[in-house]
């Protein structure tokens, strides 16, 4: 049984204190309002947690004045009891006025700002204001996580650990009875999304809770975004699970790669590559640092192991609201790093049609350190992490 910890989903408190910011920023660049469509600020900005589909949702902050959200009537009761918000509704879409377009006119903002936006509504809507800013003003404050999110991130890790964990310990019975990938991910998802529904699933119901994975081996384990199969992993190979957890909408994750049976030098040394890229990521992840150089850092320690052929992608990305979400840590990504932000970091060996590797810590970034709430790699070292069959 993990620890269940006295936390709650963000409330009232933090969403206003969002939309202030966001005034804020508005106010700094001459605007009238800012209006959100992203689904995840939409989320970050007032809680309403929708199914996205293809009826567009927007939120939109004034500077001055209430804060009104646009919704499809079909959402009219789901969004009912979001504090802090005056509810506007429209009948369907597409309509004979498209929403996006509907929502500007209603705002009456002449000078505004818009994180997302198809580029076939940009005539139209420059038609009908003076600016129009296309700038995810949210995307700057997501970046830095209060200590709520942060708490949030640390429990969801734990989880992500539960589901890797699970399948150490029962991958030997699921394969030695004939089990496939497949059966390995359903085994150790279930196990844990049980597990988080038990101790967060009523007090957090109605905001995003969930475990998502993939489990590949022997040659698929080259493929980083292959899908998991109904193969059946063999002796000898690698077995590579990453693990996704959110609580209260915030995500974290975990990953390892197993050994089935006997481990052999060749890959010991790969795991030992890896887990040298892992720390000099942690090591160059600090206050005043840029995303690209923390990308570069971790990634020499593969190229000084003769693994530069195959590297297939950056080291991390950061997390919050989505599992993956700006910044990055990666090429060309000058943002500099911030206490409070939290990224993954994941060396990737990939050899095609032979064999792949990864790992997945979480990383929160402190004024003095890096904290990892993802433990399993921790307590589980590399000589450790065979499947006994």
């Amino acid at each position: 049984m993990m620890p269940i910890k006295p936390v709650r989903p963000l409330g009232p408190d933090f969403r206003r204190k969002v939309r202030d910011n966001l005034r804020f920023s508005a106010a700094s660049r001459g605007l009238d309002g800012v209006l959100l469509l992203s689904p995840a600020n939409v989320l970050y900005a007032c809680g309403f947690n929708f199914s996205v589909n293809e009826r567009p949702i927007g939120l939109y902050v004034p500077v001055a004045g209430e804060v009104r959200l646009f919704i499809p009537l079909l959402e009219l009761e789901n969004a009912e009891p979001i504090e802090g918000v005056t509810l506007d509704i429209y009948t369907e879409f597409p309509g004979t006025v498209h929403p996006v377009s509907w929502m500007v006119e209603e705002a009456k903002a002449r000078r505004i700002a818009i994180d997302v936006l198809d580029a076939r509504l940009m005539a139209p809507l420059g038609a009908v204001t003076d600016e129009l800013v296309l700038e995810d003003l949210a995307a700057p404050l997501r970046f830095i996580k209060t200590p709520e999110e942060l708490e949030l991130t640390r429990i969801a890790a734990g989880y992500a650990d539960l589901c890797l964990s699970r399948l150490h310990s029962e991958a030997g019975n699921i394969i030695g009875q004939g089990g496939s990938e497949l059966d390995l991910l359903a085994d150790c998802t279930g196990y844990a999304l049980a597990a988080l529904k038990r101790d967060y699933g009523t007090i957090f119901e109605g905001t995003k809770l969930g475990i998502t994975a993939s489990v590949h081996s022997g040659p698929r384990a080259a493929l980083p975004h292959g899908s998991t199969s109904t193969r059946k992993p063999r002796v000898g190979e690698t077995l590579v699970s990453g693990i996704g957890a959110s609580l209260g909408g915030y995500h974290a994750e975990s990953g390892a790669t197993l050994i089935i049976g006997e481990m052999n030098a060749e890959q010991r040394r790969i795991m030992q590559a890896m887990q040298a890229c892992n720390d000099a990521g942690v090591a160059a992840l600090r206050p005043g640092a840029h995303c690209h150089d923390v990308n570069e850092a971790a990634l020499d320690a593969l190229r000084a192991a003769g693994l530069d052929k195959a590297i297939r992608h950056r080291i991390g990305h950061g997390m919050g609201l989505e599992g993956h979400e700006a910044p990055w840590l990666a090429p060309g990504d000058q943002t500099e790093i911030a206490a409070n932000m939290v990224f993954s970091n994941e060396p990737g060996v990939y050899r095609p049609e032979i064999d792949g590797y990864r790992t997945i810590n979480t990383m929160l970034v402190h004024a003095d350190h890096v904290e990892i709430p993802s433990r399993f790699q921790a307590a589980t070292p590399i000589d450790q992490r065979v499947v006994a069959l």
